[in-house]
């Protein structure tokens, strides 16, 4: 069991000692498919999975906005580990919110990340507003059925941070969130991540094939495919922290395009695609800056409205650090489309901003209909 924490971490500072050695290795597992398991023994031995707890349960002590930085310092080294690292750290964040709040089951778990360096996988790609998987009662407890997708970091998870749906003859469908340990015979994880970019997050599948859940487990209770209170948190606190990964991808793909572009420097248009790449990255980082602005280290109070504005944030920011990595790729030109030059590997992983919720169009119309006083969803 590792030892709690003794003195706040300087986790950025951390993310920077590390980066070199996660850089070394990132073009490897993208080639091969392969979970950054390596990066994952670095952040345990560093404590950086409890490096969020507060200090006075036996983790770092870091802020929401130091979480940030450490995810983007990471980033700029190896895309992979830093977005599987913030699946976790989000979930972390969540929970210390609650713990702000009083709320409960929070300060239990919390303290179990800080003495265990405790891993945990979110399932929030398969769940959202609708949830998944089947939830059937008996004698007080449930069992639990599910298949869930983008289990970022569930080779070496310890807790599935997750949902399932019961039929509740009184309330109608009823969606619960509980955790579910990854080391229950009845659960398997697949081997079946093999996409576009972010290879090495190993966002597996995720089977689970009757699972007990017990009723004093399950941490919240909402309808099914309505918007909750519950989610006006998450949005605050983790798209500040899975943005700030994508951040630094973009942010690593600069110095190889200025490399690329100094070579025809006097070229006038080789200069304005430099400058449209700068002015992406300034647009991506000020919309970044937003989201950790509001987020307020968790001293906020959730509202539609708030949420309404960090997904606005988030478009602008997913647009801007796609377009900084597009020109990028631009200004080396032919060279760029070799894996050797370093920037096709970044062209792809970037590309995963894009795919999280709210995605563009959904925003919209989420902005829309707050906009309108209508329901959100």
């Amino acid at each position: 069991m590792a030892t709690t924490m003794t003195k706040r971490i300087d986790a950025a500072a951390v993310a920077r000692e590390l980066g070199p050695r996660l850089a070394a290795r990132a073009a490897q597992h993208d080639a091969d498919d392969s979970f950054v398991a390596d990066s994952y023994q670095n952040f345990k031995e560093a404590k950086l999975f409890s490096a969020g707890v507060p200090a006075e349960l036996g983790g770092g002590g870091a802020t929401h906005a130091e979480l940030c930085e450490m995810l983007n310092e990471l980033g700029r080294h190896c895309g992979s580990s830093a977005l599987s690292l913030s699946m976790h750290t989000h979930l972390l964040a969540a929970t210390v919110w609650r713990y702000r709040n009083n709320l409960p089951l929070a300060e239990g778990l919390l303290k179990r990340i800080a003495a265990e360096e405790l891993v945990l996988v979110s399932s929030g790609g398969s769940d959202w507003l609708d949830g998944s998987g089947t939830l059937e009662k008996s004698d007080g407890t449930y069992e639990f059925k599910a298949r869930k997708v983008f289990g970022s970091g569930s080779p070496s998870g310890d807790v599935l941070v997750t949902t399932g749906v019961y039929d509740d003859p009184t309330n109608g469908p009823t969606v619960m969130h509980f955790g579910v340990s990854l080391r229950d015979p009845k659960v398997k994880i697949l081997d079946n991540w093999r996409t576009l970019g972010m290879r090495a997050t190993g966002s597996n599948d995720i089977v689970i094939d009757g699972v007990i859940v017990k009723d004093e487990s399950i941490t919240l209770r909402r309808p099914k495919g309505k918007w909750a209170p519950f989610f006006d948190v998450v949005t605050a606190v983790a798209w500040p922290l899975v943005s700030a990964a994508y951040l630094g991808v973009a942010e690593a793909a600069r110095p190889t395009a200025l490399a690329f572009a100094a070579k025809k420097r006097d070229d006038t248009v080789m200069q304005a695609l430099v400058g449209e790449m700068d002015t992406h990255l300034a647009a991506a980082r000020l919309a970044w800056r937003e989201m950790i602005r509001l987020a307020n280290n968790y001293d906020f109070k959730p509202s539609l409205q708030m949420s309404k504005e960090l997904y606005e944030y988030k478009t602008l920011f997913s647009r801007s650090a796609i377009g900084a990595v597009d020109k990028a790729m631009e200004i080396a030109s032919g060279p760029g489309f070799f894996r050797s030059a370093g920037l096709e590997r970044l062209f792809r992983d970037v590309q995963g901003t894009r795919y999280h919720p709210w995605n563009e169009k959904r925003q919209a119309v989420f902005s829309g209909r707050i906009a309108l006083g209508l329901d959100p969803v």
